[in-house]
């Protein structure tokens, strides 16, 4: 038996039904409710019978078109919040998504790390990218005796120009140096952990044009990942299109869905996911735990429906689907949920990993239980921290947030002799949040350093901390010293100059900013950036800036969500005047309001009738 405990009362009367995939529902009782808050529990029951209980509590529900006829998916949701913003900020919270697309298109093209060794401290690529690469043990014992001529490769295609990967290639060739399986897999894993896309792209359009490899379904899946990255999911479904039909399977199809979901683009997930069900391919938890992602960051009502599917279809709760079960909890501040959760995930013999205690912890800190915080905290260090170092970079801002500055210390002081760049990058992320801007820049400097040239995610952690602590001075003499780096700025500078600005008061600077950005063609903003902004227009009741807004997020291709029409109608309130058409728009983006949007939609409706308004007809 499943028993999912679900958010809304209205869930018993939707489409959980459909052909021949009919859900049954054993038994339905309302645990709870007050006002327009009720919890209902719903026991599927299937022969199989895996064990989980779920429950989400969310009193904004209004009910959605969600459907499974044929097996399928179908919604009319929006975006509740800008989570998928904070999500991929979260060290812990999405490993095996894919990397933020906001951020990977682009970076990828400019990011360049100093060394290229064995011993890599660069962030790892995603689960998806991972399974789409030829591993060491895959490709045999020539792969590490062709290691090194595979960073080498990697060495010639960073020094290249941008446009000129093919010109190295040419010439490696030429010079008649080893161009195999093994030495393209590792060049293709080292520039994807580089977030290197464009350059990784070239390299995979170069061997398809020379035919240097004999293409497997993996191989063309790899390139179409590369592709959604560096021009976006309509490319990327041209480019299915071309696949032989014999390699169109399931790996090519969840690699294009995944990249929805980096998107956060719900209805094309969806269709992708319809896609697959109509092609009758085998569905792995792999694509289940990427549509329950997408509904963790725009629509957690549907993540009891998802989880009732995947109990229907046999699937069973990876450690992956745990972790996404207990952030939703955390984020809801649903802490017994949480621990049930952890609970049944140890029931079904999956014991919590350091990603899952992360976020256990992270939540305890911000629910206020700082006892459990500290308890999973010394859980994760083990008895030697030395030994556990993939724990600092979790363990530096998490005591950071407890306000330990001395444990903070202690932790840094276990990485100083030899840093990892991402416990630099957290180290810098802790002092800022401790208020010690000294003992971050000290870490900087640390890590500027031993890492000669610095990409530009790495600059941004130190320019955070100059916006958290709205230091504009300090954060233009860093983007100066950036430039004259040769550190080309990037998405991640552009998010973290729009907040220095906004915070310094500079709406209209940050605006400016964010302008000439669009204008590199190769490089698309975060979504977040344009609603820092857009947020503060609507503050100031500015109908035309927010208004504009609005148009440059669609034009940078993002999907329209909640939070962007509830700026526009919040920008429609302060200044009092009547927002016509709105709700047509949004019914034109395929956004459904929430219950706080439907009541803003009523305070700008031209056509709302008041009290004085019936008086005077």
């Amino acid at each position: 038996m499943w028993a999912l405990r679900r958010a809304s009362n209205p869930l018993r009367y939707r489409g959980l039904s459909g052909g021949i995939s009919r859900a049954c529902y054993s038994k339905s009782e309302i645990l709870s409710g007050n006002g327009d808050f009720q919890v209902i529990d719903v026991i599927a029951e299937f022969p199989q019978g895996a064990s989980a209980i779920f429950q989400m509590c969310n009193a904004d529900y209004v009910p959605s078109n969600f459907s499974f006829g044929r097996r399928a998916l179908s919604s009319q949701a929006g975006a509740e919040s800008s989570e998928s913003e904070r999500d991929s900020e979260e060290g812990f919270s999405e490993i095996e998504a894919p990397a933020t697309a906001d951020a990977t298109k682009d970076e990828g093209e400019v990011i360049s790390e100093p060394e290229l060794s064995d011993d890599e401290n660069n962030e790892e690529p995603s689960q998806n990218e991972l399974e789409l690469l030829d591993t060491e043990a895959e490709l045999g014992e020539k792969a590490a005796s062709r290691k090194k001529e595979g960073l080498e490769l990697v060495k010639d295609i960073i020094a290249a120009p941008g446009l000129s990967v093919k010109t190295a290639l040419d010439k490696w060739q030429e010079e008649g140096k080893y161009l195999g399986r093994e030495v393209i897999a590792i060049a293709i894993l080292n520039l994807r952990k580089r977030r290197m896309y464009g350059r990784a792209l070239q390299l995979s359009e170069w061997l398809e044009s020379n035919k240097r490899l004999e293409c497997t379904e993996r191989n063309y899946a790899s390139h179409l990942d590369l592709i959604a990255k560096v021009h976006g999911i309509q490319k990327a479904e041209r480019y299915v299109s071309k696949i032989p039909q014999s390699f169109r399977g399931e790996v090519i199809y969840r690699t294009l869905l995944a990249n929805c979901v980096s998107d956060s683009n719900v209805k094309k997930a969806e269709e992708v996911f319809n896609k697959m069900k109509d092609l009758g391919l085998t569905i792995t938890s792999f694509t289940y735990n990427q549509l329950l992602l997408l509904y963790k960051r725009v629509d957690k009502k549907k993540i009891a429906d998802v989880l009732l599917l995947m109990e229907k279809e046999n699937i069973k709760p990876t450690r992956f689907t745990y972790r996404i079960l207990i952030d939703t909890k955390g984020k809801a501040n649903d802490i017994d949920g949480m621990a049930q959760i952890v609970e049944t995930m140890k029931a079904q013999g999956i014991e919590p990993d350091v990603h899952i205690q992360a976020v256990l912890a992270k939540h305890y800190v911000y629910g206020g239980l700082k006892e459990k915080a500290e308890a999973i905290l010394k859980e994760m260090e083990g008895s030697n921290l030395k030994e556990h170092r993939l724990t600092c970079r979790a363990l530096l801002p998490l005591y950071a947030a407890l306000g330990k500055a001395d444990e903070v210390e202690r932790v840094w002081k276990a990485c100083e002799s030899d840093p990892r760049l991402d416990e630099c990058m957290a180290a810098i992320e802790a002092w800022g949040m401790l208020k010690k801007i000294d003992e971050a820049e000290a870490v900087f400097e640390r890590m500027s350093k031993k890492y000669k040239k610095l990409s530009s995610r790495q600059y941004s952690s130190l320019l955070k901390v100059y916006a958290n602590h709205k230091m504009l001075t300090k954060g233009k003499d860093l983007i100066k010293r950036m430039a004259d780096s040769g550190c080309r700025i990037g998405p991640f500078i552009w998010d973290a100059l729009v907040k220095l600005y906004v915070d310094a008061g500079e709406v209209e600077k940050a605006d400016s900013v964010l302008q000439k950005a669009m204008q590199q063609i190769q490089m698309k903003p975060l979504f977040n950036s344009y609603i820092v902004i857009m947020n503060q227009y609507a503050k100031r009741g500015d109908i035309h800036n927010t208004e504009k807004m609005f148009h440059m997020i669609r034009q940078a291709g993002y999907a329209s969500r909640v939070i962007m029409f509830g700026a526009l109608m919040q920008a429609y309130t302060n200044a009092k005047a009547p927002a016509y058409g709105m709700w047509d728009r949004m019914r034109a983006d395929n956004i459904f309001p929430n219950k706080g949007l439907a009541a803003q939609l009523d305070q700008v409706n031209a056509f709302r009738k008041t009290p004085v308004s019936d008086l005077l007809d």
